[in-house]
């Protein structure tokens, strides 16, 4: 039981982040007045804020992806499901990293929570299953 509730979990965790391409094409705003990742510290200065846009969809849709395999693979019992969320779950938290605004305000709006139910999935595929 517990890996199908972990399973479901991680392809819910996924489906997440189609939530924050959304926010990241502008085809909605999670909270009035969010930019996120507009102003990112480590693309906006570089490729401006509509590349950063463009990056941060892109990549939010391959850990989407490898979040929701992820989760199947454990429901299905394949032991590749496993090193496949590690990955997904650090590929999500560098990404977080990356298009975070370099400002301590507002953490839940530019992936903290995100970075930290990651977290918790790690050490769960490395304790439990």
């Amino acid at each position: 039981m517990e890996k199908v509730l972990i399973g479901i979990f991680i392809v819910l965790h996924g489906l997440v982040h189609l939530l924050y391409f959304g926010q990241s094409w502008k085809m909605f705003e999670l909270q009035p007045g969010m930019t996120w990742p507009e102003g990112s510290w480590a693309f906006s200065r570089l490729i401006g804020n509509d590349g950063t846009r463009l990056l941060a969809s892109l990549a939010l849709v391959v850990a989407a992806i490898g979040f929701v395999v992820a989760g199947i693979a454990i429901l299905a019992g394949q032991a590749w499901g496993s090193p496949l969320l590690i990955v997904a779950a650090l590929f999500s938290s560098a990404l977080y990293l990356l298009m975070w605004n370099g400002k301590m305000v507002q953490l839940d709006n530019q992936g903290a929570i995100g970075i930290i139910i990651n977290l918790a999935l790690i050490f769960v595929v490395q304790v439990v299953l």
